[in-house]
């Protein structure tokens, strides 16, 4: 079984071979129609945004920086963000853009914020079916005349951030967003990151092998997102903290920025 036509089209514009997003959906064993295509999740265009669809609940979930929702956040403080104050520090606009390296882009939320900040970003993303609905939201507000000067300051990258450094390009901070462990409460989880939940598994078993190998970067320090009352990645203490009602930044200096 393969993709319906459009979205194989969709993802050849993105540079994404869809053979290789194939075996995330579709299985070959067998040749009986219930058994090909067995998995619940496949692609879709939906108003013409690439999505992730669960075939069996019918929720969709497509990357969207032109939402109501981004719109509305645009329009507010974004320099008051807790992201962006763990992330610009005392960073000054006079010293030029601030260079960001996010290491686990997922759907780009934070990448997107940062870059409306004014950052300059380059947002790495290793799993290949994210990556491609990340390149889509982007790709699209790029045409968009109101987001095209956030979507330049954004870059993507497909692979993994410890396979990818050293770091080809310098970064003034790395950003780390490891995916949560599963909450106790699995009501309180959104409904878009069940979804995520669902083709990644939940939880990551590497943060502390990030963190480690985003220390050892010449930048001037690491970013590092975690559950408010989680313990720090790698048993590392970081130096400064930014601290919200759900979650925390943990600030790892490593020089001047």
């Amino acid at each position: 079984m393969a993709f319906a036509a459009e979205v194989a089209h969709r993802l050849k514009t993105l540079g994404v071979d869809p053979d290789d997003l194939r075996p995330f959906f579709y299985s070959d064993v067998g040749t009986d129609s219930t058994e090909t295509g067995a998995h619940e999740l496949d692609l879709c265009l939906k108003n013409g945004a690439l999505s992730l669809l669960d075939q069996k609940s019918g929720q969709v979930l497509a990357v969207d920086f032109n939402s109501p929702a981004w719109r509305h956040r645009a329009a507010g403080h974004v320099r008051g963000e807790q992201l962006v104050k763990a992330v610009f520090g005392r960073h000054k606009p006079g010293h030029g853009p601030l260079q960001v390296t996010d290491a686990t882009a997922g759907l780009g939320r934070d990448a997107w914020l940062l870059a409306l900040a004014g950052a300059q970003v380059i947002a790495c993303e290793r799993h290949p079916v994210v990556f491609a609905l990340l390149s889509d939201g982007v790709q699209r507000a790029a045409a968009e005349p109101a987001l095209a000067e956030t979507a330049s300051r954004l870059r993507l990258l497909q692979g993994d951030f410890t396979g990818l450094c050293p770091l080809s390009e310098p970064a003034d901070v790395i950003y780390l967003d490891p995916m949560f462990p599963p909450r106790q409460k699995s009501a309180k989880v959104k409904k878009d990151m069940q979804l995520l939940h669902h083709l990644l598994g939940a939880g990551q078993d590497d943060a502390d092998a990030m963190l480690r190998t985003a220390l050892t970067q010449p930048v001037g320090k690491v970013v590092v997102k975690r559950p408010r009352l989680a313990e720090p990645l790698a048993g590392r203490r970081p130096t400064s903290q930014v601290t919200g009602k759900a979650s925390r930044f943990d600030v790892y200096a490593a020089g001047p920025v």
